[in-house]
């Protein structure tokens, strides 16, 4: 497993992650791109979103992902989950979701084996261990379900040096604890957890980027996000 540390290059005071998402709620919509992980959905031909009748969205912050499933047509119950009471209290009054508790992704109190959608977005990095997430995952899932990750990608932060990051009320920019996952975990432990690999897309720097950060222009073609799609396999007979 690889250590931030030795790719870290800002020295950023670092915070773990409800402290850290607890003080970015405020300006958390403004500064994270749709581009990072909305555009990257856009891309998937799997699963049919409108198609979904019971999805669980696991770090489910402000209610982002929430609200873009629904424009996609979801009508199905859609359950949340989030480490951080500031984030759900954003996420309640954009009332997308059925049902958000607060809780650890990897130990949820959802009921097994209900939700043909498990999703999530941009949390990977703050997990020490990927097992325990896909794991749970794997436990919510009917049979033909699918699983959607958006990660932050491995290349990005090792080139970067850049942990995830946000400016406090003070100006001081803070990071929030940050893991380096390369691709190669993600499929180890989404197969160990008997997933299938469906579908997988990266999102570069391209000009959609350097349009919002033109300092970005040394990062031009490189990855920084990855959306992979698992599938479940559906009951035999």
């Amino acid at each position: 497993m690889l250590d931030f540390s030795d790719f870290d290059t800002r020295g950023y005071r670092t915070v773990d992650v409800a402290t850290g998402y607890g003080q970015w709620v405020e300006t958390y919509e403004d500064t994270v791109e749709d581009v990072m992980d909305l555009a990257l959905l856009d891309e998937l031909t799997v699963p049919r979103w409108s198609g979904v009748r019971r999805a669980a969205d696991l770090g489910c912050g402000t209610g982002r992902t929430g609200t873009w499933l629904r424009r996609q047509g979801l009508t199905g119950t859609l359950d949340g989950v989030d480490l951080t009471p500031g984030m759900l209290h954003r996420a309640r009054a954009k009332g997308v979701h059925d049902r958000l508790l607060e809780g650890d992704v990897r130990a949820t109190e959802l009921a097994s084996g209900t939700y043909d959608l498990v999703i999530s977005s941009l949390i990977d990095e703050h997990l020490p261990d990927l097992r325990p997430f896909y794991q749970e995952a794997w436990r919510l899932a009917a049979p033909g379900a699918h699983c959607v990750v958006i990660a932050f990608h491995p290349h990005f932060i090792m080139a970067s040096g850049m942990p995830t990051h946000f400016t406090d009320s003070s100006g001081e920019h803070v990071a929030i604890s940050t893991h380096v996952h390369l691709l190669s975990d993600h499929v180890t432990a989404g197969l160990g957890a008997g997933w299938r690999l469906a579908e997988m897309r990266e999102g570069v720097i391209d000009e959609r980027w350097l349009e919002r950060k033109p300092k970005w222009e040394r990062f031009r073609n490189h990855p920084v996000s990855a959306a992979l799609v698992w599938e479940r396999e559906p009951r035999e007979g």
